[in-house]
């Protein structure tokens, strides 16, 4: 079991958990679409060659943005991964996964 972190502009959350969901990931027994979310402030500057999805070249943006955390099966977190990069509206996208053990 994974556990999969990301952070996600507060606009777009939704239907990058749905794509998160639809691989599979946020699934805990008998529960499905599990997840928690935190709000927050991030911060950017895009640089030269950069194609911002908000912001413009050279500017710090400030966003406000949900730290999205969420367990993933081993045999579909790679899926889960591919399917938060191809949902996600930034072109680099800010993730984190976790290794988790059962004790």
């Amino acid at each position: 079991m994974y556990k999969l972190c990301f952070f996600v502009p507060e606009a777009d959350a939704e239907p990058v958990k749905a794509a998160l969901f639809a691989a599979g990931a946020g699934k805990i027994g008998d529960y499905d679409q599990c997840c928690w979310q935190t709000s927050g402030t991030g911060q950017f500057r895009p640089l030269a060659g950069a194609d911002p999805h908000l912001g413009q070249l050279g500017q710090l943006e400030k966003v406000v943005e949900f730290k999205v955390e969420m367990v993933c099966s081993d045999e579909l977190i790679h899926a889960a991964v591919a399917a938060l990069k191809q949902a996600h509206p930034y072109e680099e996208v800010a993730y984190e996964v976790y290794k988790l053990t059962d004790i």
